[in-house]
This record gives C-alpha cells, sequence and structure tokens, in this order.
C-alpha cells in the first residue's frame, strides 16, 4: 500500500474515462489498497481512480470515519437536484456550490467479486456521485454554470498549485 499523489487540474487523464475491471488481479487489488490509504485522511471524502493517475473503474470513500471502495460502480440518483456545497481534491482551495441530487446508489462488485451495494444522501450521495463524474472523465468544475465556471477558472490561473 501506498499513499499515492494526487494529480490535479490540468492533468489529462482527469478527463479520461475510465474502464470496466474485468479481472481482479494483484494490481486491481494493489490500487484498490492505495485508493484506500491516500483517501485515509481528515477532509478527504472520496477519491477516483484518475486523481491517482490510473484509469480503472474504481473508487474509495471515507466517510464518517468508514472507509469503502466500489469496483465497476454503476450510479443511480434520486429525488430533485439541489445546490451543495462542494470541492475537490484535484481542485484544491475552490469551492462552489453544485447541484446533486439530495439521496445516490451505487451498485458494483468488491475484490472477491461479490455484489457492493452502497446508497445513502447527504455527504455520502454527493460522494457517490462527485467520484462516479470523476470515473466518467468529470470535474466538478463542468457542473458549474458558465459565470462560476469564469470565476474558478480564474482562481485556478491565479492559484499557488496550478
Amino acid at each position: 500500500m501506498a499513499v499515492r499523489e494526487i494529480r490535479l487540474f490540468g492533468d489529462p487523464v482527469l478527463q479520461r474515462v475510465c474502464t470496466e475491471v474485468t479481472e481482479i488481479d494483484q494490481g486491481v487489488r494493489q490500487h484498490v489498497a492505495d485508493l484506500l490509504e491516500t483517501v485515509n485522511f481528515d477532509g478527504r471524502a472520496g477519491l477516483a481512480s484518475t486523481q491517482i493517475g490510473h484509469t480503472l473503474r474504481v473508487f474509495s470513500l471515507h466517510i464518517d470515519g468508514k472507509l469503502d471502495y466500489v469496483i465497476n460502480p454503476e450510479l443511480e440518483v434520486f429525488g430533485k437536484p439541489q445546490p451543495v456545497g462542494e470541492g475537490c481534491l484535484s481542485v484544491p482551495e475552490l469551492w462552489f456550490e453544485v447541484p446533486r441530487y439530495p439521496r445516490a446508489r451505487v451498485t458494483g462488485i468488491d475484490l472477491d467479486g461479490k455484489p457492493v451495494v452502497i446508497e445513502g444522501e447527504g455527504l455520502l450521495a454527493q460522494a457517490l456521485q462527485h467520484e462516479c463524474d470523476h470515473l466518467d472523465g468529470k470535474l466538478y468544475l463542468r457542473r458549474l454554470d458558465r459565470e462560476q465556471r469564469a470565476a474558478a477558472m480564474r482562481q485556478i490561473r491565479s492559484s499557488t498549485w496550478f
């Protein structure tokens, strides 16, 4: 296991659509371990493969002190989208209101190939949507309206990390 470097806005891997895991081998097991170790810090709710430079359809979660992961997640959302404050490890220091559904469910598999279902409301629902967006090659900035996106880009260009 290893804590991996978080890829930042501008890295092309963040725009890649992740590929489904078809075989759970030692490489996939190592990748899941790395995702879990890298997300296991205060202030980190979730982490997708692309954020550590991989394009496997896997993400990890760290919600309410509980670590979890899903391989090949499929997202379902419920209710009407509502604006919620959101940030991203790949776009540090920015925080914007993003439309997210109040309830979400992800189905996938674990490292033994057994079905996994994670569902919830609030931060968990938001994280499920956010991480699935990453696996589809989308940063949360794409969900901002034109004015907000322009403000985000100004902040990014003036940041010390960009």
